[in-house]
């Protein structure tokens, strides 16, 4: 586990190697909250499969106008209380991030560095929700706010 200012990244190894889609042995968490989803998505019994960082979706980028590649989170695959199977898109971001940056009195770099961020973000996300409706899936947003209930 390597420990940063903001945040811990390490590798994940699930209890249930079988429900990962992808190499079960090479899984990067980014975050306490990624490790923690991870784990949800191991021991929970409605989640079928699940992956991380495996689904890319390309976006442009407002700040330079470019092609990008989006490496979703997450993709789960859920058996719902009426025995349907749902698909999701996940991305885990601290609920501060999801939301646009307050205008201070004096616009800083740092200010206009959050903007661009911001920007950034929500170009991924828009293109991530139109990928999944492409494939009749969903794309979710979770922070810390909702994590709570999954420890």
């Amino acid at each position: 586990m390597t420990y940063t200012k903001d945040s811990y990244k390490g590798r994940f190894v699930p209890k249930n190697p079988e429900k990962y889609i992808g190499n079960s042995g090479n899984i990067i968490y980014r975050s306490s909250y990624e490790a923690q989803f991870m784990k949800w998505c191991d021991v929970n019994t409605s989640i079928l499969h699940w992956a991380s960082e495996e689904i890319v979706v390309p976006y442009v980028s407002p700040v330079d106008g470019h092609i990008h590649r989006y490496f979703v989170d997450f993709f789960i695959e859920v058996k719902t209380t009426e025995n349907k199977i749902k698909k999701y898109l996940i991305e885990v971001k601290p609920y501060k991030y999801t939301l646009p940056p307050e205008i201070p009195k004096r616009k800083t770099r740092g200010f206009i560095s959050e903007v661009k961020q911001w920007g950034v973000n929500t170009a991924k996300w828009d293109a991530a929700r139109k990928f999944a409706a492409a494939q009749n899936w969903e794309f979710m947003i979770i922070t810390e706010r909702d994590l709570g209930r999954y420890k």
